[in-house]
């Protein structure tokens, strides 16, 4: 006790500060991030936690970030945005094995909903900063030069992501939209799939590969998913009739429906699939562009993700 009613110093334990970096998509979401952008510079100010913040332009941000791990050197990295921002981190730090966390903004956060990432961006950042549980989560390699860490796809879906991707508007709303749309002119189409636990031919009005289980609407694709188990899944909707999308939505809150609507589901290593004719492909709600042929493979543990202890998958 100071006896004399001075205040003690507060000193700075300089012998480890730690610097985290956090990528932030400014259009994701459809959602103003300055607040927060405000309330992470609070915390990390209060906790004497160096940072920088990276925001995407849509020009050159792959050598950019690049750049910017080299120069500041983070401890830790955050993917402030959607799947598509998470997806881009994940593929930049894979290299250096750079922890990544994501705080949700996006308009759907498929892969953090998986994850149990906490939906409240302020919690999640404290998570972000704070937990030293770490697991290792695949992605997919698409055509030797695209990845994947959530859901890609052609067909159906990715027709809604082509025309949501080009809505100058964001958010569910604008997505139902485009949902309603596709459907409307929706046609099955063929295709021709060999993998490392066999080959089949089927009609289907999309073709999913898919390194976990639901999208970020909460619909689940997948019901065998896992993205940490070194596989993923090929999944086929065979039947979008209104019963069948009514069980669909459903899966939200009873995932055992999954296996009566989604079709076709086959876990693999790696996989080639033909088209019978060109389609768009979409990757973690990123449009590649059209492909006739589709080849997929496994990265098994490709990404040092931050997590806690109420991981579902890591029990």
């Amino acid at each position: 006790m100071l006896i004399d009613g001075s205040k003690p110093a507060i000193k700075k334990l300089y012998f480890f500060i730690m610097k985290a970096l956090f990528v932030v998509n400014p259009i994701s979401g459809g959602l103003d991030k300055t607040p927060f952008l405000n309330h992470i510079d609070l915390v990390c100010s209060k906790y004497a936690i160096e940072y920088e913040i990276f925001k995407t332009t849509g020009e050159n941000d792959d050598q950019k970030l690049q750049h910017a791990l080299k120069s500041f050197r983070p401890d830790r990295l955050a993917a402030i945005g959607g799947d598509g921002t998470t997806l881009f981190c994940g593929v930049n730090v894979m290299e250096d094995k750079i922890p990544l966390g994501i705080i949700p903004f996006g308009s759907a956060n498929g892969m953090a909903t998986e994850l149990n990432v906490n939906p409240t961006t302020e919690l999640a950042l404290t998570d972000f900063l704070l937990s030293q549980y770490y697991a290792h989560l695949d992605l997919i390699l698409v055509n030797d030069q695209h990845y994947c860490l959530h859901i890609g796809d052609v067909g159906l879906n990715a027709a809604v992501v082509e025309g949501f991707t080009n809505d100058e508007n964001r958010g569910m709303l604008t997505y139902a939209k485009h949902f309603i749309n596709e459907y409307k002119s929706a046609e099955p189409f063929k295709v021709e799939i060999e993998t490392d636990e066999g080959n089949i031919t089927a009609k289907t009005f999309m073709l999913a590969l898919a390194n976990s289980r639901k999208y970020g609407t909460g619909v689940v694709l997948n019901h065998k998913g896992n993205p940490f188990d070194g596989k993923f899944e090929i999944g086929l909707v065979k039947n979008i009739e209104i019963d069948a999308l009514v069980k669909a939505g459903l899966t939200k809150y009873f995932e055992e429906l999954a296996e009566d609507y989604s079709g076709i589901s086959i876990s693999c290593t790696k996989a080639k699939m033909k088209l019978e004719k060109p389609m768009m492909l979409q990757l973690d709600g990123e449009l590649i562009g059209k492909v006739d042929e589709i080849k997929a493979e496994i990265v098994p543990g490709a990404i040092k993700f931050i997590t806690h202890g109420e991981n579902p998958f890591l029990g």
